[in-house]
């Protein structure tokens, strides 16, 4: 015969037990939000069962380290997002109605501005069109060059857009931090300085810089950044690689 008094109630959010009651046996916290809707209600439902379900996962997994459980995108992820979207749009609505832009004269057709550039985003190709001190004047053809400068910028382009589309293909790492491939970590770094110094060739009519120096500052400091990450990397690599290895069998201790 059992005692009903001896029954204890499990009935909490964690507890001594740390078991996270059903859905359908909610605490009284749930019973008092039960009178609001809306995202109020499906936020609390969402951090709710993520609560319950990693409770879960803690009690079932073998190891110390658990999986992580997704949630469906529809409603929680996409009332989240539409939420945070339609703040967003509304501050840009409020900003244009409030602080509508300046606008300026036409422009006169007749005339030929001092400086044309582009948007500062296409710099680094405006850049690339302006590396006619790299056309090779030939010996074969009378020393006049292969291609118009023109080309060649157009070329460099294609070059540059291919390499970096192609750096994807040849990298296929399943590295997560630069310390642990140190080389393209290195490669990156020198493609962004690149992308900078490129950018300042393109309005080098407003450098104060010497044409010539700025040209050879433009290859080499990519250069000299890729070799001075990568040191930086590979002498930070070792200690990383141990800190890593310690922690992982500290969480999975070996069988």
């Amino acid at each position: 015969m059992t005692d009903d008094t001896d029954t204890t109630d499990e009935r909490t959010d964690g507890g001594e037990t740390g078991i996270v009651p059903p859905d359908d046996e909610t605490p009284a916290w749930s019973e008092r939000k039960a009178r609001k809707q809306g995202l109020s209600r499906l936020t609390y439902e969402y951090f709710e069962r993520a609560r319950r379900e990693d409770q879960d996962l803690r009690q079932q997994s073998s190891y110390v380290e658990r999986d992580v459980l997704g949630f469906p995108a529809w409603p929680h992820e996409m009332v989240r997002n539409l939420a945070l979207t339609s703040f967003f749009v509304g501050m840009i609505i409020i900003l244009s109605a409030t602080l509508p832009p300046h606008i300026d004269a036409p422009a006169n057709p007749s005339s030929t501005p001092e400086v044309i550039l582009p948007d500062w985003y296409l710099y680094w190709s405006f850049g690339l069109l302006k590396l006619g001190f790299l056309n090779p004047e030939l010996s074969l053809l009378g020393g006049e060059k292969l291609m118009t400068d023109r080309t060649y910028g157009v070329l460099a382009n294609l070059v540059v857009v291919g390499i970096v589309a192609i750096v994807p293909f040849l990298n296929k790492g399943s590295a997560r931090r630069p310390v642990e491939q140190p080389f393209w970590a290195s490669v990156g770094v020198a493609g962004v300085v690149f992308s900078f110094t490129i950018a300042v060739l393109s309005i080098k009519n407003l450098v104060p810089i010497e044409e010539g120096l700025l040209n050879d500052l433009t290859f080499l400091l990519p250069i000299v950044a890729g070799f001075i990450s990568y040191a930086v990397l590979k002498s930070m690599r070792e200690g990383y690689m141990f800190n890593l290895n310690r922690r992982y069998y500290r969480l999975r201790p070996p069988k």
